[in-house]
């Protein structure tokens, strides 16, 4: 049943960016009223896209976590540990290529991300 969810959460993820992408955020960014932050309207899109997909990848995360569970092995702590820091990593890249390092997340998803490998060894 584990494996069934990972499924679920996998193809979940997929739907979730797509149809995001093109029936919700790109109908949103032609909007001419969103929030001016830091001068402009670029900088509210850019965040809205990123944290719209940050969702895909933490499903995608705990479906790995579901797919290690689902057949525990003795390095299971290490598996999930580097899962997590593998999915906080990949939040840290896209907040910070998305925002160009303006939305300080990726400085504490690159924390998160390092404090979980550390964990790991």
């Amino acid at each position: 049943m584990l494996l069934v969810g990972a499924f679920i959460l996998i193809f979940i993820g997929f739907v979730h960016s797509y149809l995001g992408e093109k029936y919700l955020l790109i109908r949103l960014f032609k909007r001419d009223n969103l929030p001016k932050l830091l001068g402009s309207d670029w900088f509210t899109k850019r965040v809205l896209r990123f944290a719209w997909h940050l969702t895909t990848i933490a499903w995608w995360g705990f479906a790995a976590i579901l797919y290690f569970m689902s057949n525990p092995s003795s390095a299971l702590r290490f598996e999930i540990l580097i899962t997590i820091a593998s999915v906080f990593a990949a939040s840290g890249v896209m907040s910070f290529i998305f925002s160009r390092g303006k939305h300080l997340s990726w400085f504490f998803f690159f924390c998160v991300a390092g404090v979980s490998v550390f964990g790991a060894i």
